[in-house]
């Protein structure tokens, strides 16, 4: 388990911890969440990249190495 020391101003400290944010679990979630979504991001972003045209074998491979490689990067940082 890794340990995080953060600062942040005391207002938004003071707001975060009265609606529960600054707790372990809440900061899991969040952080968790967070990375979906840029990985969820990062797909689109390769998708509009990708020509207009019909899921050519190769595009889906290189979909498949992507989604593996967000997947591998988050059990990494799970068990960090």
């Amino acid at each position: 388990m890794t340990t995080i020391q953060i600062q942040l101003p005391d207002e938004l400290a003071q707001d975060a911890q009265a609606a529960g944010l600054l707790a372990p679990e809440a900061i899991e979630r969040l952080l968790r969440e967070q990375l979906r979504k840029q990985a969820g991001e990062a797909l689109r972003e390769m998708w509009a990249r990708m020509p207009g045209e019909e899921l050519t074998p190769e595009i889906e491979q290189m979909i498949d190495e992507e989604v593996q490689a967000v997947r591998a990067e988050r059990r990494k940082q799970a068990a960090s």
